[in-house]
C-alpha cells in the first residue's frame, strides 16, 4: 500500500502540501516522479516545475534526496519505510491543472502526487484533509476515488486501486453546491464551484437522458458504478476534461439553466454547455477505456504519437451534439445548426488541404496543442474535421446496410473487442472493424477520409437524408455559420477580436483581402477610411464600401502607425448552414437523426 496525504496549507498563498509513504522502498534506493502530461490533453507541461519544496526521511532520520532530471528525484538505500514531504503551488484555473485559493481547491492527480517508481502497480490510499480554520468549515470535497471513511462529499480517507487509477479522480473542494440524480441504476452527482443561479433541478433532468442514451448505446451495465460531473463556473470559462468515472468542465455563467428559462427550450448558451457534458461523458468509453494501443499504459513521462485522435476526439465531437437531437433536448434543426457550425470552421481555414486528419493526431503535441496565429493556415482540427470524417462514415455504413448498422454498431464492437478487454486499438484497426460491422470493402472511403485532405461527400450523403448542404459569404467578421445570412457583406478575410485601441486581427486567412494588403495577425486597425474603427463597428465602416473599390486601413503594427490598401470583395462562401429540404426529412434522415419531424 503506498499512502499519500494532502491537505491545503495556505490557500492564501495556493499551496497544497502532501506527503507520500512507502512501506517496503527498492533496495538500490527509492525513486519518485512526476507526469510530465495529463491523459485527454497532449502536451508536455511540466507539472513538477510547480512543485516548490521537497525532503525525505527514514525512521526520523533526514534523508539527502537529490533530482536527477526535470521530474524525477533518488533517495539513497535504506531499510523501512520511507517518507517525503513536498508543497505544490496551484495557480492553473483549468480543467488541467491543480487550483487552491480562499474560495476553493481542485487537483488533478498528474499535478500534485508523485509516483513511487516500481510500485505504481500497487494500490493507494490517499487522505485528503481540509484546510485549517473557521473560515472553511462549511467546504466539502466532491471525487470519484473510492471513499473508505467519511460520508458522501466529508473530507478522509480514499482508495486507488494503483497509481493510474489514483491519477485519474481529481478532487473539488470548497462551498459548492449538489444535486444527485440516477441513470440506469447509477448515482451521478452534479457539482457546481462558483456563483450561479442555475436550475440545479433542470440540469438533472436534461442530463438524465443524456446519460441513459450513451450507456444504453453501449450496453448495460454501464462501466462505473457512479459517475461525477464538477464544473467550475465563471464568467467565460469554457473547457472539459474526461475521466474514467467522473469529468472536470468549466462553463460560462450564462450558459447554465436558469429558473426564468423558457423550460421547453434550450437556450444556445446551455445548449454548448450541454454538449460539452454529452462529450465528456462519452469519453467514458471512447478514450478511457477504448484506447489506442500506444496508450497501453500511458507513458506519461513523454509524447506518445498516434493517428487515432481523430476517432477518439473526432467520433465523440460528432455524437456529443447528436445525441442532444437524438434525446429530444433540440429540435433537429438546432442540431443541424452546430453542424454547419464545424462545417464553418473546418471549411474557412486552408489548413485542410496542408494536413490529413490522421498527421493532425500524431502532432498534437506540437502542433494542434501550441497553436499560432497562422494555425488556420497550416493545421486542420481533428476534433473539427474528425467530426466529419464519423458523420460521413456513419452515413456510408447506413447506406451500405440498408440503415441496419451505422456507426453505432461500430463502437458497440470497439467496445466488446477493446474497450471491454482492455487491449489497445491497433493503429490501422478502425478501418477492418467497420469494414465487419458495413459487410463491404472501406478502403477507398478511409483513404480520402484520412490520408488525403481532399472534402468529403458530404453534401450527397445529407440530401440522401433530406438535408441540404448551403454555402454563403460570411455576414460579418462574428458570422459563425450554421445560420441563414445576408450575402455580399464586405469582410476582410481574418478573425478579429477586441481591442482597447481598435480592432486587433487575431487571424489573417490564406487568400482574403486583409493578407492581400500586407494586414497580418496583431495588427490593430484603428480606422477605416479616416473614421474611428473599433470591433464593434467595423463591419458596418466595411458596409459603406462596394465590391471592387479599394479602402484606406490605418493599423498599428507594434508601436508603428501603417496604413493599407484593401480591395473590397464579398468574402469566400465558406460559411456553411444546413436547412431541412422542403419535403421534409427522408426516412434515412429520421433514422439517423432517432427523431421524428416535426
Amino acid at each position: 500500500m503506498i499512502e499519500y496525504r494532502i491537505r491545503p496549507l495556505r490557500p492564501e498563498a495556493h499551496l497544497f502540501e502532501v506527503s507520500l509513504t512507502v512501506a517496503d522502498p527498492t533496495p538500490e534506493g527509492q525513486a519518485f516522479c512526476m507526469p510530465a502530461w495529463i491523459p485527454g490533453s497532449y502536451m508536455i507541461r511540466d507539472f513538477a516545475r510547480h512543485l516548490v519544496h521537497i525532503e525525505a526521511d527514514s525512521h526520523g532520520e533526514t534523508l539527502p534526496i537529490a533530482k536527477i532530471d526535470k521530474q524525477t528525484w533518488q533517495l539513497p538505500p535504506c531499510e523501512g519505510p520511507v517518507h517525503i514531504q513536498y508543497q505544490v503551488y496551484a495557480w492553473d484555473l483549468s480543467v488541467r491543472g491543480a487550483h487552491l485559493d480562499t474560495t476553493h481547491g481542485y487537483f488533478n492527480g498528474t499535478c500534485v502526487f508523485l509516483a513511487a517508481m516500481g510500485h505504481e502497480d500497487k494500490p493507494c490510499e490517499v487522505e485528503i484533509q481540509a484546510p485549517e480554520g473557521k473560515r472553511y468549515e462549511d467546504w466539502r470535497v466532491a471525487t470519484g476515488l473510492e471513499r473508505l471513511s467519511g460520508s458522501d462529499l466529508a473530507f478522509g480517507r480514499f482508495r486507488a486501486e494503483n497509481y493510474d487509477a489514483l491519477i485519474d479522480h481529481p478532487a473539488e473542494m470548497g462551498p459548492f453546491d449538489y444535486a444527485q440524480f440516477e441513470a440506469c441504476g447509477v448515482p451521478h452527482w452534479v457539482v457546481l464551484s462558483g456563483r450561479h443561479h442555475a436550475d440545479m433541478a433542470r440540469l438533472c433532468r436534461d442530463l438524465k437522458p443524456i446519460c441513459e442514451h450513451h450507456i444504453r448505446m453501449f450496453g448495460e451495465p454501464a462501466p462505473m458504478d457512479r459517475y461525477l460531473f464538477m464544473t467550475l463556473v465563471t464568467g467565460n470559462g469554457y473547457g472539459g476534461l474526461e475521466h474514467r468515472n467522473s469529468t472536470s468542465l468549466m462553463c460560462a455563467r450564462d450558459d447554465l439553466p436558469k429558473r426564468t428559462d423558457d423550460p421547453l427550450k434550450v437556450r444556445d448558451g446551455y445548449r454548448t454547455y450541454l454538449g460539452l457534458c454529452s462529450h465528456e461523458y462519452f469519453h467514458t468509453w471512447n478514450v478511457k477505456r477504448i484506447k489506442p494501443a500506444a496508450f497501453t499504459p500511458f507513458e506519461l513521462s513523454s509524447e506518445v504519437h498516434t493517428e487515432l485522435l481523430w476517432a477518439f476526439e473526432g467520433i465523440t465531437s460528432y455524437y456529443d451534439d447528436l445525441f442532444l437531437a437524438r434525446t429530444g433536448l433540440i429540435p433537429a434543426q438546432s442540431y443541424l445548426e452546430l453542424l454547419g457550425q464545424t462545417l464553418t470552421r473546418v471549411y474557412r481555414g486552408q489548413g485542410r488541404f496542408k494536413q490529413t486528419v490522421t498527421e493532425s493526431s500524431f502532432d498534437a503535441w506540437t502542433r494542434f496543442y501550441q497553436q499560432d496565429e497562422n494555425a488556420p493556415n497550416a493545421i486542420v482540427s481533428y476534433y473539427t474535421k474528425g467530426s466529419l470524417v464519423a458523420l460521413a462514415l456513419d452515413l456510408t455504413i447506413r447506406n451500405a446496410t440498408h440503415e441496419q448498422k451505422s456507426l453505432d454498431d461500430l463502437m458497440r464492437v470497439l467496445w466488446s473487442r477493446y474497450g471491454q478487454t482492455g487491449e489497445g486499438v491497433p493503429e490501422q484497426g478502425i478501418q477492418p472493424l467497420a469494414e465487419e460491422v458495413s459487410g463491404c470493402d472501406l478502403s477507398a472511403f478511409f483513404e480520402q477520409a484520412l490520408y488525403s485532405t481532399e472534402d468529403l461527400p458530404l453534401a450527397e450523403l445529407l440530401a440522401e437524408r433530406g438535408v441540404e448542404l448551403n454555402w454563403r459569404s460570411a455576414a460579418g467578421h462574428a458570422d459563425n455559420g450554421g445560420k441563414p445570412g445576408k450575402e455580399g457583406i464586405p469582410h476582410l478575410g481574418a478573425r478579429m477580436v477586441a481591442d482597447p485601441v481598435g480592432a486587433k486581427i487575431a487571424v489573417a486567412f490564406e487568400q482574403g483581402p486583409a493578407m492581400a494588403a500586407g494586414l497580418s495577425a496583431g495588427d490593430i486597425i484603428i480606422a477605416v477610411d479616416g473614421l474611428q474603427a473599433t470591433n464593434a463597428n467595423l463591419d458596418n465602416l466595411l458596409a459603406n464600401f462596394l465590391p471592387g473599390e479599394t479602402v484606406e486601413l490605418h493599423a498599428f503594427r507594434r508601436d508603428e502607425l501603417m496604413t493599407f490598401k484593401v480591395k473590397i470583395g464579398p468574402s469566400e462562401p465558406s460559411t456553411a448552414f444546413l436547412s431541412i429540404a422542403k419535403g421534409g426529412l427522408t426516412e434515412k434522415g429520421k433514422a439517423w437523426l432517432h427523431v421524428s419531424e416535426k
